[in-house]
């Protein structure tokens, strides 16, 4: 006859078994490149000891590295334009439930806004404009209500869609008369516009804050060494960003809103001198909290490399757009998953934005600047009809099962035609491995983890998500 405590133990040891069991299997979704699979489950695979697989992809839990705010794309004045006007108001609330909500949506966690026109606004403006000659140093002239028609209350929907959405901002100018061009196009911030600016950065994250918008993240310019010729921006040498930084712009959010963080550059990988500079200036690197990077020149690889001479610094990716000068859906897929994706979060980026969240049939709406960007929806205009690109596709193998708080763990990666990178959900301890196949042909592999491993074959030109507890 048992023992109350063996009749006890028994559904313990029952549970036990079923948790081991359900620990051997792992989902599998695919996008190919032939479209004929687009975050499809396929067949769930299972783990057993031991593997015959000449590619073994090892995957270390212990081994971790930096916790993820999340994956999205910004919500420019076109994107939320088109969302507020070209939708309906079922199809608006599909739409940011789909992007912003927990799986089966996308699960961005991540935007970016930006301070005052970018190319990709309807009309040029800031939140401080004056007459041609005129100046408003004391800012009595401050206000965001350009923005009180679409970007602000498409934002504040995808918040209540993902209360945890982080939002950073960029400007592309500060005010014309801030600047040695008295306009928005071209030129550089003028010395005595030093403390305006920082205060005028300052007031926006006080007035977004006030309309329930917190703002994460600033950077003092995006593209700082572009001047474009048809839209705003401005020019700031890393000298100037480093004195504007440290004396200005540091203080003022230490004082009125240091949860803010200030990260540097919002440019390319081609130039990673400058926020070298920059964080070499002992005054201002102790106000800098990371760097943000683009990806339209250079390499990813810079990434590590400076945050190897910089360890306490964040790293981010904040940039970069699809378009028809790149036809090939299936390259595409496999780029933007492979270098900005897996490339940028191995390369440290705790968040990873896309440029324009959604555009129209005609790449739009725009006054300047890119003629033939893609969204990473296309929104038609016509009728509301949604189509999701490749872009899409390939944040969303990442943001749909890595959640924020995540931290990405050690996978072996780049050989046989196999990027991946992986990570452990911190709420309910499961693990997310993306794979990109960028061979013309199948590849097999096995992914091991400890004494287990679960073997699986990836179609050609195509990206898989495996997760499992």
């Amino acid at each position: 006859m048992k023992s109350l405590s063996q009749l006890l133990a028994v559904p313990a040891l029952l549970l036990c078994a079923l948790g081991a069991a359900h620990a051997q299997t792992v989902q599998a979704w695919v996008t190919t490149g032939d479209q004929s699979q687009l975050l499809q489950r396929n067949a769930d695979a299972q783990f057993k000891p031991g593997t015959q697989a000449a590619t073994i992809i090892e995957v270390d839990p212990r081994q971790r590295f930096q916790e993820m705010v999340g994956f999205g794309a910004a919500i420019t004045d076109a994107s939320a334009w088109l969302i507020q006007n070209k939708l309906n108001e079922q199809q608006r609330s599909a739409l940011l439930n789909e992007l912003f909500g927990k799986a089966p949506g996308a699960g961005f966690s991540f935007t970016r806004l930006t301070i005052g026109a970018s190319d990709f606004s309807r009309h040029h403006y800031s939140f401080d404009d004056m007459p041609a000659g005129q100046t408003d140093p004391e800012l009595k002239h401050f206000s965001i209500d350009a923005n009180r028609a679409d970007v602000l209350p498409v934002t504040k929907a995808a918040l209540a869609i993902n209360p945890r959405l982080r939002v950073m901002a960029s400007p592309w100018s500060a005010p014309g008369w801030m600047k040695s061009t008295d306009s928005l196009i071209q030129g550089t911030l003028k010395p005595e516009a030093f403390a305006p600016f920082a205060s005028y950065l300052s007031r926006y994250v006080s007035a977004y804050e006030k309309e329930g918008v917190p703002i994460y993240g600033l950077t003092l310019q995006n593209e700082p060494h572009f001047e474009p010729k048809d839209y705003p921006g401005m020019r700031v040498d890393p000298a100037k960003r480093a004195a504007f930084i440290g004396g200005h712009l540091g203080p003022v959010l230490a004082k009125d809103h240091p949860g803010t963080r200030i990260l540097d550059w919002d440019h390319n990988w081609d130039e990673p001198w400058s926020p070298a500079d920059v964080l070499k200036d002992a005054t201002a690197n102790k106000y800098v909290s990371g760097v943000a990077w683009h990806c339209y020149g250079g390499d990813v690889r810079v990434q590590a490399a400076l945050h190897d001479r910089w360890p306490d610094k964040e790293t981010y990716f904040t940039e970069c757009s699809g378009g028809k000068w790149a036809p090939v859906w299936s390259d595409n897929l496999q780029h933007f998953a492979r270098t900005l994706v897996i490339g940028t979060t191995r390369g440290w980026a705790k968040g990873v934005l896309l440029w324009n969240l959604a555009l129209d049939e005609n790449d739009g709406p725009h006054l300047g600047g890119c003629k033939d960007c893609r969204g990473v929806v296309t929104i038609d205009s016509r009728d509301g009809k949604i189509t999701r690109n490749e872009e899409y596709y390939a944040l969303a193998h990442a943001s749909r099962f890595v959640r924020q708080g995540a931290h990405r763990i050690a996978s072996t990666s780049g050989y046989g035609d196999l990027d991946t990178v992986a990570f452990r959900n911190a709420d309910d301890g499961s693990t997310a491995l993306m794979v990109v196949n960028s061979a013309k042909a199948p590849r097999s592999f096995a992914v091991r983890v400890g004494q287990r491993s679960f073997d699986y074959t990836l179609p050609a030109a195509s990206v898989a998500t495996f997760t499992w507890k």
